[in-house]
């Protein structure tokens, strides 16, 4: 049912006009269910007031797949149904590498969880699902549109730049874990700087690569993205009743909303991390997933990590449940 749907809304070519209809809709209903939830959620009333962040996160997803069919007259995910559903999972557990580091970090708390474990740990999921979609697809719709169009630097030739990224990712990845209170920031670059040289020696996409030869408006698209989506995020985070709540160490000042004001700036390069961490998947799958065995073990490999992670979330990042 879930791919005949999306299947539905890529249409046929005959269909055009048909297709268009449904980009307009999908476009034009999200304002309206953004407007509803937010009102259910100020009144309390339920589902909007627990779950008012899924009414905010799918359907701008489904708006943004709607801008760029009208902008290029083509889908991204509804074209793809099934990579769709490996985006959704592998968004699913690339955020939930990011929670395991706040096991250590304590950077942050959900509070006002909802107390059945089947239904939260569903929420978690379906959550965390929207990560990759909404990034990326907001960086293609702003690439469609036209931005940055003409955005070009001076083409480096920086020959031996993967170990010296490889480095400093390390670096990024350990300094968090032994001096949390004031390395914590470096998570968010720590797996841009690890997997963009793999990447690129593995002949996949490299952000890095296409910045040396002049390449900027991908950079600059997902930067605009990384932005566009924390503040999205947040303003949808401090009227709900199940929510997140910050509890930096350092810096924990002059919130908007949830978010202390400079940690909006976390959110350019997690953007691009999130772009890197797609790149290596789709490295995954070309190089390493080629047997349906291989993909089958993988997955089930990543639905027992998100067992565990839900679990210890629930033990050490719930602050209270509803």
């Amino acid at each position: 049912m879930f791919l005949n749907f999306f299947r539905f809304c890529a249409g046929v070519k005959e269909r055009s006009p048909l297709r268009k209809f449904t980009a307009y809709l999908l476009i034009t209903a999200p304002p309206l269910i953004w407007a509803t939830a937010l009102a259910g959620a100020l009144y309390g009333l339920e589902p909007f007031s627990s779950w008012l962040y899924f009414f905010a996160w799918w359907p701008y997803i489904l708006m943004l797949e709607g801008l760029l069919f009208l902008f290029q007259e083509k889908y991204w995910m509804f074209n793809r149904p099934r990579e769709l559903l490996r985006l959704l999972g592998w968004s699913v557990t690339i955020w939930l590498v990011f929670e395991a580091f706040n096991l250590v970090l304590g950077n942050w708390r959900y509070a006002g969880m909802l107390p059945q474990w089947g239904l939260r740990w569903l929420g978690y999921a379906l959550a965390f699902a929207t990560v990759l979609p909404g990034i990326l697809l907001t960086a293609r719709v702003l690439a469609a549109w036209g931005a940055w169009k003409e955005a070009k630097g001076p083409v480096r030739g920086w020959a031996s730049w993967q170990p010296l990224f490889l480095i400093l990712g390390a670096a990024c990845f350990i300094l968090p874990l032994t001096l949390p209170r004031y390395a914590f920031p470096l998570v968010w670059g720590a797996f841009f700087f690890l997997l963009d040289p793999i990447n690129d020696l593995l002949t996949g996409t490299s952000l890095t690569r296409r910045w040396l030869a002049g390449e900027r408006r991908e950079t600059y698209c997902l930067l605009a993205a990384g932005l566009t989506c924390g503040i999205w995020w947040e303003m949808w985070n401090s009227p709900a009743a199940a929510k997140w709540v910050y509890t930096l160490p350092v810096l924990n000042f002059g919130k908007i909303f949830e978010m202390p004001v400079l940690g909006y700036l976390g959110f350019l390069p997690f953007a691009l991390e999130c772009a890197v961490m797609y790149n290596f998947y789709k490295v995954l799958e070309e190089r390493v997933l080629v047997t349906p065995r291989r993909r089958r073990w993988f997955w089930l490999g990543q639905l027992a990590y998100w067992l565990a992670m839900f679990a210890a979330m629930d033990m050490w990042t719930v602050i209270f449940y509803q």
